[in-house]
């Protein structure tokens, strides 16, 4: 139990306890010895985050109706963590091969900057956006799962895979997540972009003194 806590009435830890053990996390973590050195260096130069949209986003899996309208399943987490990217001033966006209302929606909930759908040459919408923002690929991090992702991952300073990703994709990235897509993976993007730029513990302690 916290010394700044009172006891309990119960077993179970409260409110104060469970934030007081946040806060000591928070104090303790040690972001050098959490994130490879090369993947840091890369991370802490990043302006911008692109993302695949189905296995990355999403698990992959698509719904239709009966009337042949698809849907997709997002994870909050992840929704979370762009939030906070957006809020830390990097910019985040998706270049995807297929055409969706519910990534439209999405994208719009989420105030991403770039939405590029029904790309089949992702590299068409990368070359576009890279010369919009004037960003160099060093500063550019992409997250992608399958072969059509390749052409961007070799490119761009931050190449991510998520944990369910094909096996050449995750040969040839910097980084692949412990998460999959659809599962937190662009969430564990985030957070590693957060505490390579030194914001992650900044912006935990200021949801703590809320």
């Amino acid at each position: 139990m916290s010394d700044n806590c009172p006891e309990g009435p119960t077993s179970y830890p409260s409110d104060c306890q469970l934030t007081e053990g946040l806060r000591k996390m928070a104090a303790n973590r040690s972001p050098q010895e959490t994130i490879d050195p090369l993947v840091r260096a890369r991370a802490e130069k990043l302006e911008l985050l692109l993302l695949d949209v189905d296995g990355v986003l999403t698990d992959g899996t698509l719904f239709f109706s009966p009337e042949g309208e698809e849907s997709k399943g997002f994870n909050t987490q992840d929704g979370f963590g762009i939030s906070m990217l957006r809020e830390a001033g990097v910019d985040v966006g998706v270049i995807t091969a297929r055409s969706s209302k519910a990534v439209s929606e999405r994208c719009q909930g989420l105030q991403m900057r770039y939405v590029c759908q029904g790309e089949r040459d992702k590299l068409v919408a990368y070359k576009k956006i890279a010369e919009d923002s004037g960003l160099k690929p060093f500063q550019i991090a992409y997250m992608g799962d399958d072969w059509l992702d390749l052409v961007l991952l070799k490119r761009v300073g931050l190449a991510v895979a998520p944990a369910n990703s094909v096996a050449e994709v995750r040969q040839h990235v910097h980084y692949v997540t412990r998460r999959s897509g659809g599962a937190g993976a662009v969430r564990e993007v985030c957070d590693l972009i957060l505490q390579a730029k030194g914001l992650l513990d900044r912006l935990l302690q200021s949801y703590l003194s809320r």
